[in-house]
């Protein structure tokens, strides 16, 4: 339904209630931008509560700014920290920028320990990674559809609603769980019921006009469109073809494979010093990342690389100033298709040191003024 950004303030017209107790939002503090960044979700809501975001966001990043991975436990650590004043977490499955993959079960149970609602963002893990967001008692959950589940730009977005917040509510006056109501979202049963519904029945001034579908399909504003649907119909018939256990076990294989490629020695290659020009800065563990593995490459070579990627034909995500992101899907990637990617990025490689050596330090000089360390500014 309608698409990530717009369910993503949807849930938080729901979810999101905060007093000046508890008003607080944790969030991770390099969000993509559809998230936190100025005049984003977030921030909005915030101010639309008339709450102040320097005072109400807190901020989940690396412990140093050297570091590229938060750690679990320094998330619960800032949950502890800041539970008495959080009204609201929300975290992305899996990192957009490194590919980590966050402990959705073991963080959600933590917040939950707090009575505290936490909601994900699953928008690089959908058709990604197999998540059980019932099971795990996740609150809600947003995500795009035009990535892993390929369903193309423009396709509608997905959203999950646990059943415990779907349903009946007879502590809320209007009997559902305060939401932004909208027609298709309503009871099919009184969908197209003419008049006001609490004049229906004049014994009982207290029957809501809106009966909400229960779950999430209740939470739903308009229809949408026939064509953004369609493309989301066609891809999930081929994800019915298998499963995602299936698709999981087979990204671990493709991403270990990915890893020792790129992890391979290059002592015998002169024209990289000995050295390798780039590092993961994605979680070695397999169980910590998705299909995705961002590599940082040395200062200056990033345009250089892609062009000699460009070149041959490969495809791949940049984030200024010096990461790119590959990501072999499993669904349809080969892993022969990994070995020739991985002989292309180490010719590219190979090129741009070479030039590189006959430009001396001009490289280094590209990236004057940015930012080097941590987590790099979004493209």
């Amino acid at each position: 339904m309608e698409t990530l950004s717009a369910n993503l303030h949807l849930m938080m017209a729901s979810f999101y209630r905060p007093n000046e107790e508890k008003f607080k939002i944790i969030l991770e503090g390099k969000a993509f931008p559809s998230d936190h960044l100025n005049q984003y979700a977030v921030e909005s809501q915030i101010r639309h509560h008339g709450f102040d975001p320097k005072d109400a966001m807190v901020l989940v990043e690396p412990q140093s700014s050297q570091e590229s991975i938060v750690e679990t436990s320094h998330i619960l650590s800032i949950i502890d920290y800041h539970a008495p004043s959080t009204a609201l977490i929300l975290l992305p499955g899996i990192q957009y920028y490194t590919g980590q993959y966050f402990d959705i079960q073991r963080i959600t149970a933590h917040a939950h320990g707090w009575g505290i609602t936490i909601g994900w963002d699953l928008a690089h893990a959908v058709g990604n990674v197999d998540v059980k967001l019932h099971d795990w008692g996740v609150d809600f959950a947003v995500w795009c559809n035009y990535k892993y589940i390929n369903a193309g730009p423009g396709a509608i977005a997905g959203l999950f609603v646990h059943e415990m917040h779907g349903g009946r509510d007879a502590n809320n006056a209007n009997g559902f769980r305060t939401r932004l109501c909208g027609w298709w979202g309503g009871d099919k049963a009184t969908r197209f019921q003419m008049g006001n519904a609490s004049k229906a029945k004049a014994d009982d001034n207290t029957l809501p006009d809106f009966v909400p579908t229960p779950g999430a399909a209740g939470f739903q504003v308009g229809n949408p469109c026939a064509l953004a649907v369609s493309s989301v119909i066609a891809s999930l018939e081929i994800f019915e073809m298998t499963s995602m256990s299936e698709i999981r076990a087979k990204s671990i294989r493709m991403t270990n494979f990915l890893v020792e490629l790129l992890q391979q020695d290059i002592s015998n290659d002169s024209s990289m010093n000995k050295e390798r020009p780039y590092e993961i800065i994605t979680p070695s563990n397999p169980s910590e990342r998705g299909a995705q593995l961002s590599v940082r490459l040395r200062p200056g070579r990033l345009e250089g690389i892609l062009k000699v990627l460009e070149d041959n034909g490969v495809v791949v995500d940049e984030r200024k100033p010096d990461v790119i992101r590959i990501a072999p899907a499993p669904l349809y990637n080969t892993f022969t298709e990994v070995w020739n990617f991985v002989q292309i990025f180490r010719s590219a490689c190979q090129q741009v040191e070479e030039s590189q050596a006959q430009k001396g330090n001009g490289g280094a000089a590209a990236l004057k003024g940015q930012e080097q360390n941590g987590w790099s500014p979004v493209k």
